[in-house]
């Protein structure tokens, strides 16, 4: 393989738990609540799938569908379903809405999997072009250079920024040619086989990792490095 391209949330890097979520985005708006209180909202936001990069929504409200449907396409369409979907969660503390979603765009709300830098370190070494493609309404490329893995992706390709979101073939095509390699001769790492599974269409390999905590997954990287030998 000539080069390697990973997805984010899920792949490289986890979300912090809700309970953490939730409570430095009270701690922004300068408000706290009862421990108790905390991991009730917490469960709730989780339940209804409001913290990007956790668990996905059991059922989209109506209301909301159209704008899940095509929300990594642009930033405001990101912002809009997930907020949308935190407000189903009743809340009395004023702004915290937008203050949960601004939380997680934070490079502190976001954890590397254990065996990221290594597996990133060694594809780099043995010259293997390394991009990023994610399904993604914001620019995670702080959360990269804040965790000391920026140096080795070659290439950003961002949902939003093209207009169009995995397992739309563009995107993927899209990295190929920014990395100068023909998808021939490319892995896609990735933990969801609908999105991450669209590079297969164009003629790439794909190997799977479970969207697991950090401290549950600290390996799953690894055979990525024989899939791309």
């Amino acid at each position: 393989m000539a080069a390697v391209l990973f997805d984010f949330s899920g792949t490289l890097f986890r979300i912090e738990p809700a309970v953490s979520w939730l409570r430095a985005a009270l701690t922004a708006t300068g408000h706290t609540l009862p421990d108790a209180e905390v991991v009730r909202m917490a469960a709730e936001l989780e339940a209804v799938g409001a913290q990007p990069g956790g668990l996905s929504p059991v059922e989209v409200p109506e209301d909301l569908a159209e704008m899940w449907a095509v929300r990594d396409e642009s930033a405001e369409a990101h912002r809009a379903a997930f907020t949308g979907l935190s407000r189903q969660v009743p809340m009395t503390v004023p702004g915290l809405h937008d203050a949960l979603y601004a939380r997680h765009m934070e490079p502190e709300a976001w954890a590397p999997y254990p065996d990221a830098a290594p597996v990133l370190r060694t594809l780099r070494e043995r010259g293997a072009g390394i991009a990023v493609v994610s399904n993604i309404g914001w620019d995670l490329r702080p959360v990269f250079r804040a965790h000391g893995l920026d140096a080795y992706v070659d290439a950003y390709v961002l949902s939003y920024e093209y207009g169009v979101q995995k397992p739309d073939v563009r995107l993927f095509a899209a990295a190929c040619e920014r990395l100068g390699v023909a998808p021939e001769e490319t892995l896609m790492v990735g933990d969801s086989k609908e999105a991450d599974g669209g590079a297969a269409e164009l003629g790439c390999r794909v190997h799977f990792v479970e969207h697991l905590p950090v401290d549950e997954r600290p390996d799953g990287l690894l055979p990525a490095l024989d899939q791309a030998r």
